[in-house]
């Protein structure tokens, strides 16, 4: 019965000490993985590189895909990230001014469009100019765009229409959406006549056709920036960055129609 005890003894020792292995290995493993948070319109491109990336490394990637407003919210909540990619300079800079961005590795990393996208069965092009009534074409029909005072692409849309003379007679027919890929399901579902979206996602999307593109004079330039975070815990953080820079990850950008800005 002594032996019987004291093997039970070690035995519950055994796989305690399993488990408090098992526990304090747990973070480092989670480490190892670069968390990303990203624009929702890069989802497609970014998807790609991660997965040439991880097959050249064997380094593992986690990414979170939402609007750029959103995102640099939940970091400044303090979400665990090691990489945010914005679809526009004023967020990245939102956070760099509550120093949760290392500013040393900040870089420009992308440009894009936006279109005027429809519905594909049936769309006719649409001439986007000076004073043109986009609220004639959409009637009694809603306008699909991310939200314009948050989501980048919003943003951009409606500096685009203000620019143009058109927002005042469409702000009333606005749907805006939580991100540009919500907008661009909006479309592409034929629940709305119109929307205003990326180039990139606009590609992405078989349900839809591009019908204008707007003057890159009508709205800030569309510019995509990337940082490592300041709380990262990452070690490979800086080092998928700079693939995400490199000329290996160009054509996957490429591909999906984003510029890569060097």
């Amino acid at each position: 019965m002594f032996f019987s005890r004291r093997f039970s003894l070690r035995l519950a020792l055994a796989i305690t000490a399993g488990f408090l292995t098992a526990s304090l290995s747990t973070p480092t493993q989670a480490q190892e993985k670069v968390t990303v948070f990203a624009a929702a319109s890069m989802k497609n491109a970014l998807d790609a590189c991660n997965a040439a990336w991880t097959a050249e490394t064997s380094k593992e990637t986690v990414v979170s895909y939402a609007a750029s407003s959103a995102l640099a919210k939940q970091i400044e909540s303090g979400a665990p990230a090691d990489i945010f990619i914005s679809a526009d300079l004023d967020w990245m800079k939102y956070l760099a001014d509550k120093n949760l961005v290392k500013t040393d590795t900040q870089t420009k990393l992308l440009g894009n469009r936006i279109v005027l996208v429809a519905p594909r069965e049936g769309a006719q092009p649409v001439e986007i100019g000076q004073g043109f009534d986009l609220s004639a074409l959409l009637g009694d029909g809603k306008l699909a765009m991310g939200a314009p005072d948050s989501v980048p692409a919003g943003k951009y849309g409606k500096a685009a229409l203000e620019k143009l003379g058109a927002w005042s007679a469409v702000e009333g027919k606005v749907a805006g959406a939580e991100s540009v890929r919500a907008a661009l399901a909006l479309v592409s579902r034929g629940e709305v006549p119109y929307g205003i979206v990326y180039q990139t996602d606009a590609a992405a999307d078989p349900g839809v056709a591009i019908v204008g593109t707007f003057p890159e004079n009508t709205h800030p330039p569309i510019i995509y920036p990337i940082a490592v975070l300041t709380e990262s815990k990452a070690p490979d953080a800086a080092a998928y960055l700079d693939y995400l820079k490199s000329d290996k990850a160009a054509p996957f950008f490429e591909k999906e129609g984003f510029t890569v800005l060097k």
